[in-house]
């Protein structure tokens, strides 16, 4: 892999981790699919970085989880939950156009759903 592609993924490997810990705190903002970019990013230009957020106490076991099973951990999945629901209410208060308000209330809805059908962790993470 070339220096300058190596660079470009670590940047978006730091970036998408960012935006991971700021959807921590924030509806609205997604948590584990930035953290799942990030090691996929990191995995590629620097796989010691990649480790670090695998075993990461908050965000390693949801990562690990996706990647061995295509599973999400309870906790996870009703986190998510709630902040979709936190998400909707939002939107519901806050964007006038009806069609688009509608739009993105299924849409997350339909995530929602989503998450709640994937599989629970069968190994302890």
């Amino acid at each position: 892999m070339s220096h300058v592609r190596r660079v470009v993924f670590m940047a978006l490997a730091g970036v998408c981790l960012l935006l991971g810990v700021i959807g921590a705190f924030l509806p609205l903002m997604p948590t584990t699919c930035f953290m799942l970019l990030a090691v996929w990013f990191a995995s590629r230009s620097s796989p010691r970085f990649a480790a670090w957020i695998r075993q990461h106490p908050r965000f390693g076991p949801t990562v690990t989880a996706w990647e061995a099973e295509r599973a999400i951990p309870r906790h996870a999945k009703w986190t998510a939950v709630v902040m979709l629901l936190v998400s909707m209410a939002l939107l519901a208060f806050s964007v006038s156009l009806v069609w688009l308000k509608s739009v993105l209330i299924i849409g997350l809805a339909l995530l929602a759903v989503w998450i709640l059908t994937r599989p629970e962790p069968v190994t302890t993470t």
